[in-house]
């Protein structure tokens, strides 16, 4: 079995979380600036067994596509096109980066570290890694 890599992809940055093999646990993964992202999925795909990738979908509430959406659909279609192997998939990402914000309140870090809006990417893909993992029964 091999593991499902979630990303949360932004224009500047993309937040990356991955599960165990067993795929029962989701942890932050890194990172990346978007410029890098598939360069260092390459590297990453090489190393390690990838069963699925999970990508976030923005949506409005009324369930119409977000703005973001026209940065993201080309970045999938790249990703599809550069992993062919490995499945892609979208999942709603609905206010995940304001989860992650309070996850990372609750978590008890301090405000500088908050401000760190690589590590809320990074949050956000946990998020949306651990919420399709749910959806699926995992």
């Amino acid at each position: 079995m091999g593991r499902i890599l979630a990303i949360d992809y932004g224009t500047k940055r993309v937040g990356l979380a991955v599960t165990d093999p067993l795929q029962m646990i989701a942890n932050g993964l890194e990172t990346v600036h978007s410029k890098d992202v598939i360069a260092y999925l390459k590297e990453y795909l090489d190393k390690e067994n990838v069963d699925c990738i999970v990508v976030g979908e923005p949506k409005r509430l009324n369930n119409e596509a977000a703005q973001a959406e026209e940065h993201i659909a080309p970045f999938v279609k790249k990703l599809k096109k550069e992993f062919p192997e490995v499945p892609v998939e979208r999942f709603d990402e609905r206010f995940t980066s304001k989860m992650a914000f309070q996850a990372m309140i609750d978590g008890g870090l301090k405000k500088k570290d908050r401000q760190d809006k690589a590590m809320v990417d990074k949050v956000s893909a946990v998020i949306i890694l651990q919420s399709y993992m749910q959806s699926k029964g995992l």
